[in-house]
């Protein structure tokens, strides 16, 4: 199952709370279901455990059955339907819709005073018309609709309730959604699935420790690279001194500092000055490396 499918079914696993939160959810479902009209609802899902989750809501919520319920084959869609004038004109009269005109698709926000009812309108909402992005992959959350001004008030509601998301539409739907880590977390929190907001935590805990240790080994890499380099620099200017004047030639200290980096042209500088009878700093190494290479400079020239 994917990470949306999951959490989903975290969401389906809540309790069913007082009867006006109960309406609040359905009220979400509805509202970014496929088809919410006066004459008719249809309800269209490849989640089995929303499909499971909304016989006893509406049940709960309206005291309503579906007049149909139709399974796909092979764990396809599943398609809720209620054509009943009786009990479309409960569910509609619950949201002060009058059952014999148009349903003018707008959020009635006087259902919505309570913070737990906005939270369950949130999660109708999401089950139905919502979807999040495995968080290994990107973070990505979004409700979309075909009304408008669903999306609209719906950015509003969220906005009020400390959230804020992007809008765009795509194709003839309207999209409301997070692109934060942060606010995904939070939002799923809110709704009911607290559990997925800590695996988007968790991959995005993974995604700072993996980069950085690839930063560390990049950053050893390169280290390791300028070493190399500077280490065949010091070879080649300490063969020009051994054929010219020749290193017997050289001070003690410069003579003994040009045959250990010779024998040993893998060592770091402070490996290498541990080599030293009696062992001297980096520091003073790389002095008399540098001198070293300043005098096959000259010789050079």
């Amino acid at each position: 199952m994917s990470f949306s499918g999951d959490t989903k079914g975290e969401l389906c696993r809540q309790e069913f709370a007082h009867r006006s939160c109960t309406q609040a959810e359905a009220y979400g479902v509805l509202l970014y279901c496929n088809t919410f009209q006066s004459t008719g609802v249809r309800i269209v899902t490849e989640c089995a455990d929303f499909a499971r989750r909304l016989p006893p809501l509406f049940r709960r919520a309206f005291r309503v059955d579906f007049d149909s319920v139709t399974e796909g084959e092979r764990g396809g869609k599943r398609i809720l339907s209620i054509t009943d004038p009786y009990k479309l004109g409960l569910i509609l009269d619950t949201f002060g819709i009058d059952p014999g005109g148009v349903v003018a698709h707008h959020i009635n926000f006087a259902v919505l005073e309570e913070e737990c009812c906005r939270a369950a309108f949130l999660r109708g909402a999401f089950l139905a018309g919502g979807s999040v992005t495995d968080p290994a992959k990107r973070y990505h959350l979004e409700l979309f609709t075909s009304h408008y001004s669903v999306s609209r008030e719906m950015q509003a509601l969220m906005l009020e309730a400390g959230f804020s998301p992007k809008e765009t539409t795509r194709k003839s739907n309207y999209v409301i959604y997070f692109k934060h880590s942060e606010s995904i977390e939070d939002f799923l929190t809110a709704i009911g699935a607290p559990l997925a907001a800590m695996e988007v935590m968790n991959a995005k805990a993974e995604k700072h420790l993996r980069n950085g240790v690839n930063r560390r080994v990049n950053c050893d890499s390169a280290n390791l690279t300028k070493a190399v380099d500077a280490a065949q620099e010091q070879i080649e200017a300490i063969r020009r001194l051994e054929r010219r004047p020749g290193l017997d030639a050289l001070p003690d200290k410069l003579s003994e500092a040009a045959r250990l980096r010779l024998d040993n042209p893998e060592l770091t500088l402070s490996q290498l000055a541990e080599l030293f009878d009696p062992p001297i700093t980096k520091s003073a190494l790389n002095h008399r490396l540098r001198k070293l290479m300043a005098l096959a400079g000259e010789e050079r020239e």
